[in-house]
């Protein structure tokens, strides 16, 4: 193996990759992870909803607990922040890229949970199984709308007041 496969990117490398630095979440961004999950869900079920196993009631309650999970988080990075007690910069990392991992985790299984009810409802007066799908399927989507909600505070309380007045004054089309 050679050197220059070991050594990891300079930082200017990643400048050029992430020009602006991290951002926060876009709408965009979950919305498109959104439309995939449907997308790819509904083909699947065209394609082999025969074959497959009735979907559990409550198979989308792993998502609650993490956004159970991600609230008290949220509250605890909330008030570090904003009382300016120090926060170590690995733990903020972490924390954001948990949120940003699970709000993509979240608007993909929406899109997907969201394809079931696409294929399940049209079918609910005619099979059995998916009258009985349906119920499992709106648990999913609460419980996906939940770890999105969840995600995306937490992605918020770790700004710091600089990175809010930024957001304002973007808003506003201010130059200062």
């Amino acid at each position: 193996m050679s050197a220059a496969a070991t050594t990891s990117p300079s930082p200017d490398a990643l400048v050029d990759v992430y020009p602006d630095g991290v951002h926060f979440t876009r709408p965009r961004e979950l919305v498109g992870a959104g439309l995939v999950g449907l997308v790819v869900v509904f083909v699947l079920l065209q394609l082999a909803y025969q074959s497959i196993p009735r979907f559990p009631t409550f198979a989308g309650v792993t998502l609650l607990v993490l956004a159970l999970i991600e609230v008290p988080l949220a509250f605890s990075m909330r008030s570090r922040v904003r009382e300016g007690r120090f926060v170590q910069p690995v733990t903020a990392a972490r924390t954001v890229a948990l949120a940003k991992a699970s709000s993509l985790l979240g608007a993909i299984m929406l899109g997907g949970w969201f394809g079931v009810l696409g294929y399940v409802l049209p079918k609910s007066g005619q099979l059995l199984a998916a009258e009985q799908d349906t119920s499992g399927a709106l648990v999913g989507v609460f419980c996906a709308a939940a770890l999105i909600a969840a995600a995306l505070w937490l992605e918020y309380c770790c700004r710091t007041p600089d990175d809010q007045r930024d957001d304002r004054r973007d808003r506003l089309g201010a130059d200062d």
